[in-house]
């Protein structure tokens, strides 16, 4: 565990930008879940995702944060998230379920998801770390936010924009078919 004060200062600006990510992801969701974003929901869900994969390119492209201890510091328990669950399976019912090619270089048919599932559990893995953030501790929550990235929500994050963007381009893209003239 690193204290706050000889953490550098490139790390405590990324870990600032994730937390601010983190927080407008996290406000987003509840805001779709609770039904308030309307028409709204998968533009303001599309961008939100879309920052949460810039914030985890920039974890994963920077080395690895090594901390000085092996020890994660306890933090509060995470917020129990079905509730945010439930309200975007009901908002998102129309488009909550997809099917995402696991591995593009595979034979294997795609895999069921559910967007509803994806977010959801991103949450789990962004909220621990900006526990870690708010309690001072910038260096860890740089350290956990990295970690699940490669192992966790970058995956989730990843497939749900791919999910959204399919959505958007639907709306805008598919043209209704118009009957040929008679010749």
């Amino acid at each position: 565990m690193s204290e706050p004060l000889t953490e550098p200062r490139e790390d405590l600006e990324l870990a600032t930008d994730v937390a601010r990510d983190v927080r407008s992801f996290l406000e987003t969701l509840e805001l779709v879940a609770s039904g308030r974003a309307g028409d709204q929901a998968v533009a303001l869900l599309l961008l939100d995702v879309a920052q949460m994969c810039v914030a985890g390119a920039h974890l994963g492209a920077r080395t690895d944060v090594i901390l000085d201890d092996n020890v994660e510091p306890l933090t509060d328990p995470v917020p129990d998230m079905d509730k945010v669950r439930d309200g975007l399976v009901q908002q998102l019912e129309a488009i909550d379920a997809y099917s995402e090619v696991f591995d593009p270089y595979s034979d294997d048919p795609p895999v069921p998801y559910r967007l509803s599932d994806d977010l959801a559990d991103m949450t789990n893995d962004l909220f621990r770390g900006l526990l870690h953030y708010d309690a001072g501790r910038g260096r860890e929550a740089l350290w956990w936010w990295q970690f699940t990235y490669l192992n966790s929500w970058g995956g989730s994050a990843g497939a749900a924009l791919r999910a959204l963007q399919s959505v958007v381009a639907h709306v805008r893209l598919d043209a209704a078919e118009e009957p040929l003239p008679d010749l």
